[in-house]
């Protein structure tokens, strides 16, 4: 008989594009659940959940997050329960429990095994919020609705039989008694297009094209933004630039003004705060903001970068950073737990306290004036890569292991 999985995500296939493909190539029976913004997937249409209302006018505020994800629940409850009336009863549910959506799907399925996305769990100190306390100020109130905002996860977490984890600091942040029940198992990553391109070039917005023959400084963020360092970045760059008056810096990422870390005040966006404080001590002409670009683009300039440079506050890790590392990259990395679990200090990278902008300006000083001296770091750093995070040969054999051995 053929064996029927139930996909549940906001905005699938997201994290589980991989493994749906791979599951539904093997011979399993597909559904999913998610929101407008769900995509049909070979064939398969989401069943969709829309609200027909939004969070109550005065609710107390650490309620706020718990009411809009039981909302979702409800919303997502309502397509398992239709669904459900067409005859399909999943032998296995897999779901991602950050909007809520997975609360009430025992109560559809009960009995049904269900694997739920361990991607993180709030946490009031240390993590995306009470870290960088120069742009935020803490209270017991503000720490209390932080924590408030797990209380749906939580309960989620609670009726699943696995709850998988892609890194080991992302299942440090889920709380002690639900320990027990993690795997940590990385979704991994395509990287068959993830490799040093000997030849490659990169074409500036000005028309000139960078050819390696200068050291080059790369750093990517999927939004400009302080929570993946942008402001230590750029601090650090007048120090390197006074002394690597030769060197280029690319960045590549959206200059909207968003990101995980919160909006700026006024519209201003992280680009124009920090060229406010910084602007005038670096040479603008070598600073090379390039915009989001195509993937091969992004790996051309990977290809030609002397050192890369991702910081993070405590928080998940960027696919990007495991791309620059298969493409051979120096990484100057932040010391926070996402980045070490991907990056050992001295073996596949250079870690520094993620505050301490001059260590990074030295770093980047370093890398660019003695580059033989890491040769042997960006091969390991490949290496690492391809072991830990490669989709096709780790990613998709632990999940699908996972599935067999729950479901067979």
């Amino acid at each position: 008989m053929v064996k029927r999985i139930l996909f549940i995500h906001n905005n699938f296939p997201a994290q589980f594009v991989h493994i749906a493909s791979v599951a539904r190539a093997q011979g399993y029976e597909i559904a999913s659940i998610g929101c407008s913004t769900a995509k049909d997937f070979q064939g398969v249409v989401p069943w969709r959940w829309s609200i027909e209302r939004g969070s109550t006018p005065g609710m107390f505020d650490h309620a706020t997050r718990v009411e809009a994800d039981l909302i979702r629940a409800e919303a997502a409850a309502t397509q398992a329960r239709k669904l459900k009336a067409t005859g399909f009863i999943p032998d296995l549910i897999i779901g991602h429990p950050g909007w809520g959506e997975t609360v009430h799907i025992p109560i559809i399925f009960p009995g049904v095994p269900i694997i739920l996305f361990g991607e993180y769990f709030y946490q009031p100190v240390g993590g995306d919020v009470g870290f960088d306390l120069e742009f935020e100020s803490r209270s017991d109130a503000q720490d209390m609705r932080v924590h408030a905002k797990n209380a749906t996860m939580a309960l989620a977490y609670a009726g699943a039989n696995v709850i998988v984890c892609p890194t080991a600091f992302q299942a440090s942040t889920i709380p002690i008694g639900l320990q027990n029940s993690i795997r940590i198992i990385h979704e991994g990553i395509s990287l068959e297009n993830a490799s040093k391109r000997p030849e490659a070039t990169f074409r500036l917005p000005n028309g000139v094209v960078l050819d390696g023959s200068q050291p080059i400084i790369t750093f990517i963020n999927r939004d400009l933004e302080r929570l993946r360092g942008f402001h230590i970045f750029m601090r650090a760059l007048p120090a390197f630039m006074a002394k690597c008056p030769d060197a280029q810096v690319i960045v590549i990422g959206k200059d909207s003004g968003g990101g995980y870390g919160g909006k700026l005040a006024n519209q201003e966006t992280w680009k124009a705060k920090m060229l406010k404080e910084v602007g005038d001590r670096i040479d603008q002409s070598r600073l090379h903001f390039v915009g989001q670009v195509p993937h091969t683009e992004m790996i051309n300039a990977l290809s030609l970068s002397s050192a890369h440079v991702y910081y993070t506050y405590p928080f998940v890790l960027s696919w990007s950073l495991v791309e620059a590392m298969a493409c051979e990259c120096l990484i100057l990395g932040s010391d926070t737990g996402p980045v070490r679990d991907a990056v050992t200090h001295g073996e596949t990278g250079i870690l520094n306290d993620f505050f301490d902008v001059d260590a990074l300006s030295n770093a980047m000083i370093d890398a660019c004036v003695n580059p033989s001296k890491y040769e042997n770091m960006r091969k390991a750093a490949r290496k690492t890569a391809i072991s830990q995070f490669d989709k096709d040969t780790v990613g998709i054999p632990a999940w699908m292991a996972l599935i067999k051995e729950m479901i067979g």
